[in-house]
Order: structure tokens, then sequence, then C-alpha cells
């Protein structure tokens, strides 16, 4: 049996203060009616216990990242030639994100089949996701928005982790579940565990248990798929729709962006920030014409790609890792669970 330790509750902020002090590390605050990740700040205590609003993707895939700055001058030799430096900026700050979900760190293995493709990594990415190290905290009951035994996933999944806690009597029990999390475990705030792994255990068990029946998504990707023609289907699923991307915005698995230079005279920068598939502009063309014209179609592919296209392309995995914030937070309740399970029974007449 791997080594596991046990921290009490009153010691977390010792080992935060130590993790902080060569990186940076990110926890969930409050901050208005928000939970959000902010660097840690000992006068600020975190919010550990329930999901933040929004999911840690940033730390990783920042919703604004300067990719390069890029410089216009004058060849000296041949001054009607135009030459352009580019400077990239592939620096990555060793970070650790504490605190997340497991459903929050599990997003990142959506993302790196894309961004870390055999044939196209992303450098940017690849250097941020090496560099942080995701220390997440198993969830001791589910809320009902929460789904994460239907895709494949569960209040303790170590997927995407470094370090796994679970809430056990007085503190935490401190699992290592990657070869990058082992070497967290030795610190001196940190005692041996192996007398708190079968109350760890219970709590996972109970965890899952509180989850209830799993939403039925058998036969989703042929489901939306056979269903990707019929417009009074999809016009019937977003009609409270506002396209408001707040759906997009707070997933963890969402990972569209659009490209924007910012010129200052003969200098500038490139800028990736995140982008919404809900919103109207995203496929908008400069001829005027727009492949995806309502929010009909819209939706049709938000949920088309999560649980049908992506899944087909890679190997049976669906984009979603049922952490319900969609629903949760959504202004008017469109429930993504019920619109796969209305495609699903279409199929089956």
């Amino acid at each position: 049996m791997a080594a596991v330790k046990y921290i009490a509750s009153e010691k977390l902020p010792q080992w935060l203060a130590s993790l902080a002090a060569d990186r940076r590390v990110l926890v969930p605050v409050q901050e208005g009616p928000g939970v959000v990740f902010r660097p840690y700040d000992a006068a600020k205590a975190p919010v550990f216990g329930s999901d933040a609003t929004a999911p840690p993707k940033g730390a990783v895939f920042p919703a604004c990242q300067e990719l390069f700055r890029y410089e216009q001058g004058k060849d000296a030799e041949d001054p009607g030639k135009p030459t352009l430096a580019l400077i990239p900026n592939l620096a990555a700050e060793p970070t650790v994100v504490f605190g997340a979900k497991p459903c929050g760190a599990r997003g990142f293995l959506i993302f790196d089949r894309v961004y870390q493709g055999e044939k196209f990594p992303d450098p940017y990415y690849t250097a941020a996701r090496e560099a942080t190290v995701f220390v997440t905290m198993a969830c001791d009951k589910a809320e009902n928005t929460c789904f994460c035994h239907a895709v494949g996933s569960g209040p303790a999944d170590p997927a995407g982790s470094d370090l796994l806690l679970t809430p056990v009597a007085g503190g935490y029990l401190v699992e290592a579940v990657s070869d990058k999390g082992q070497p967290f475990l030795e610190n001196p705030a940190l005692t041996d565990g192996a007398a708190k792994v079968g109350e760890a255990e219970g709590v996972k068990a109970r965890a899952l248990e509180s989850l209830g029946a799993a939403p039925d998504f058998e036969g989703s990707p042929a489901a939306l798929l056979a269903a990707f023609d019929d417009m009074d289907f999809w016009r019937d699923q977003s009609d409270k729709c506002i396209s408001c991307g707040a759906c997009t915005y707070l997933c963890p698995t969402c990972y569209c962006f659009t490209i924007t230079d910012e010129p200052a005279g003969m200098k500038g920068r490139r800028m990736r920030s995140w982008d919404a598939c809900m919103h109207f502009q995203f496929t908008l063309e400069a001829s005027g014409h727009n492949p995806r014209p309502t929010k009909a179609h819209r939706l049709k592919n938000r949920v088309g790609h999560k649980f049908s296209y992506y899944p087909t392309l890679h190997d049976g995995l669906i984009a979603c890792c049922g952490c319900g914030r969609c629903v949760k937070s959504c202004p008017v309740s469109v429930d993504i669970r019920e619109i796969v399970q209305n495609a699903v029974a279409r199929a089956k007449g």
C-alpha cells in the first residue's frame, strides 16, 4: 500500500504557508456571492468543503493570456524590407491548486487530449500543466446538481489530481495519487495516516451513495447524432436558454478561445482569451453568414460536442465531468442532464 498521511485541520495553514514559500498557491476564497481561486493569503481564510463557483481551469488555461509580443521594424540594410520580431511568453509559474473538488481537476483530462496531442501540442498549455500540482478534496456528500457518477467519475475520483485529501475526524487523510504529488507528502505538518484509511473509505462510499441513481446516458453519442437535423427537438430544448454563456465559462472542460492582437504603434501583443460557443458571434463569419444562427443550433453543438463528438474522437471519454456547475449557475435552469436523456429517449422512440 502506498504511503498515506494525515493532517489536522488546524495544521492546514502551516502546510499552505510552507507551499507558498516558493510557489504560487491558489485556494478557494469567498468573493461576494461566489467562491473563486485566488493566491493564498494567510489573512484570508480559504473556503474548503463546498465546490467553488468557478473551476480552477484558469490556473493552467488563463481566461486571458499573452502568447507573445511582436515588434515591427525595417531592415537597416534594405529600408524597403519590413522586419517582424516575435517574443514568445512561455514562462509558467510553479503553482499548487489547493482545495478544488476532484471534478475540477478531472476536467484537465479533456484538455490534455486536445492541447497535448502528438501532432500539435500547445506549448503554453503544456508548460503550465507541467508546472501545476493539484491538491483536491474528496466530496463527503453530493449536491442535487452533481452527476459525476454518470460520466465515469465519482466524488473521490483521483484522475487529474496529484494529491487527494479525504475529510475524516479532525482533519484529512492525504494520498499521493500521482508521481508529481509524492514529494508533497514529506512535510512536517503531515503525520502517518494509516489509522485513518478505513474511516476515509467510509466517507468515500457514503458520498457515492448520496448521489443516488445515475442519469441514463447510455447510447448518447448515437442518440445525439440521430437528433442532429431535428431542429424542432433542439428548439424545444433551448426555448428558455438566454445565450448568456455562463455554462461555458464555468465549465471545467470547455476549452474554446479567440485570438486578438493588441497593437501599440509598431509594437503589440497577441492574446488568447476564453470564448463561448453559446454566443452568436462565436461562429459569425466575415461574410455575415453564421452556420449556427440560433440558440437552438448553438445548444445542439454544445451538448453534442460533450456527449457525442468528443467521445467518438477520444475513446469514449465524455467531455463532461458531471460537476453540475452549468445546471447550478444557469439563470433559467437549463439542465444538460435532461437534454441528453431526452435525446436518448427520442432515439428509443
